[in-house]
């Protein structure tokens, strides 16, 4: 699915109401998501144990 389309489907599922805000939050959070969907599938992700090695060095 590409952003474009995630964003939307989301963006769908919002109240009638819903402030600007609310939604330019909701398009950060897809991209996020999809970024990092797609940086993992690149192999650009680590481990959940090098990820606590590397928060136990904060």
């Amino acid at each position: 699915m590409s952003l474009k389309e995630a964003t939307l489907e989301v963006i769908k599922k919002l109240p009638d109401d819903v402030s600007a805000e609310d939604i330019m939050e909701k398009v950060n959070f897809v991209n996020q998501v999809v970024e990092g969907l797609a940086a993992s599938e690149a192999g650009r992700s680590i481990s959940t144990e090098e990820l606590l090695k590397r928060i136990e060095k904060w």
